[in-house]
């Protein structure tokens, strides 16, 4: 159980905004943090939800099998957000599997208490269901592009998020701060590798971002912005 973790460290986090510390206490107690080395995964689609989890550090890639066994990602977990929350979906198994993108920090704590602890504390609740609001939002607009943009928006408009997720400045620019494939955003794209790595070649070549080594920095990201806009396709 999480006994020594500074409630200071989490109580701006999304899920315990507007709480009193004593709770976000109450609620860390029930918790214990596991450490998940990179590419271990924390649960599988379809495994039986038994918990729920908070991600503390690192990055969680979120990794969903179709029906007709493609891989799809339909997003990244940064630190602070709730995932693998199958309970507050009615749901008895998990809908996709969670991997570690990296190294990292995962408090997790029983589906057994979650009525009792919604119970005790509304305001948490209150954060988790607008959170699943803000996520099925994004699946519908994810899917609305999968439907409507053009490939190199798709592409362009993947590299903005994660970069706004995880980024940091750089010398060179905007560093998506984690490990991340062209297989990767081929996967989050709904396109082939082939395309992602003819698009990202072409932006090198322009100057807009600089790749390798599953590492991305945007060099001119308002040129991406236009991409994604639909406004300029040029080095493409």
């Amino acid at each position: 159980m999480v006994h020594n973790l500074d409630v200071s460290l989490v109580c701006d986090l999304p899920p315990f905004m507007g709480m009193a510390e004593q709770e976000i206490a109450d609620l860390l107690a029930q918790a214990r943090a596991v450490r998940y080395p990179k590419g271990k995964n924390i649960f599988s689609q379809g495994e039986k939800a038994g918990n729920f989890f908070l991600l503390l550090d690192g990055h969680i890639q979120v990794v969903k099998l179709t029906q007709g066994g493609e891989q799809v990602v339909p997003r990244y977990m940064s630190p602070g957000e709730l995932f693998g929350i199958a309970r507050a979906l009615r749901l008895d198994a998990y809908p996709a599997s969670a991997v570690a993108a990296v190294d990292c920090v995962v408090l997790i704590w029983p589906n057994a208490i979650w009525d009792d602890l919604v119970g005790r504390h509304p305001a948490f609740a209150t954060n988790t269901y607008r959170i699943i609001g803000q996520r099925l939002t994004e699946t519908q607009q994810q899917l609305a592009e999968l439907a409507t943009a053009k490939v190199e928006q798709r592409v362009a408009n993947a590299i903005l998020k994660l970069a706004k997720q995880t980024g940091r400045r750089t010398d060179e620019g905007v560093l998506i701060d984690f490990p991340v494939s062209r297989q990767d955003i081929s996967e989050m794209t709904g396109t082939t590798l082939h395309t992602v790595s003819r698009l990202l070649s072409a932006w090198e070549q322009a100057g807009w971002v600089r790749s390798g080594r599953r590492k991305i920095t945007l060099v001119e990201g308002h040129k991406i912005v236009l991409v994604a806009n639909g406004e300029s396709g040029g080095a493409a």
